[in-house]
């Protein structure tokens, strides 16, 4: 008998974490719940981080997932806008840790490939095939869809790595 895992996705961003749940057993996924972290956009990097920490740690304690995936960050052109979304990630992988779970992390365009199919997919596209994955899904940002995304990703992943495992054994 095939056990149900629930899975978090996050989206870490400063101003705004998505953050997405699902929950799969054996072929079928089913969308949980979805939103936005909203950290305040002035006063200090440290309170903003604060206010991330909390929101996740709500989410966790609300929604109790059993593993957590996380997008890993790009490196842009602005290294100090790279560095802030390094602490708000930082945030995104602690908070799922300290509540004792695995955190798997997925590049942007690995997240995308799965998704989508093709590594460079826009928002569009993304908000699209998670609506086509998960028809009750609801998000209110396109950080929410990204998250959900990234649960996805995550399930798929883990499933190959499970029969590679089993192949191997």
């Amino acid at each position: 008998m095939t056990h149900t895992i629930r899975i978090i996705g996050i989206d870490p961003g400063l101003r705004r974490t998505g953050w997405g749940v699902v929950e799969s057993r054996g072929n079928a996924l089913s969308f949980v719940a979805s939103g936005t972290v909203k950290a305040p956009l002035d006063g200090e990097l440290a309170h903003r981080l604060v206010a991330l920490h909390h929101g996740l740690t709500e989410v966790m304690n609300h929604y109790k997932p059993d593993e957590a995936a996380v997008e890993q960050t790009f490196v842009n052109k602005d290294a100090t806008a790279t560095l802030k979304l390094g602490h708000a990630r930082g945030i995104a992988l602690l908070v799922p840790a300290l509540a004792g779970m695995s955190v798997a992390e997925y590049s942007p365009n690995s997240v995308k490939k799965t998704i989508v199919g093709a590594g460079h997919a826009n928002k569009e596209q993304i908000r699209m095939m998670v609506k086509v994955l998960l028809p009750k899904a609801e998000f209110d940002t396109d950080d929410a869809a990204d998250a959900l995304g990234i649960a996805i990703c995550h399930v798929h992943h883990r499933v190959s790595l499970a029969r590679m495992m089993r192949a191997a054994g």
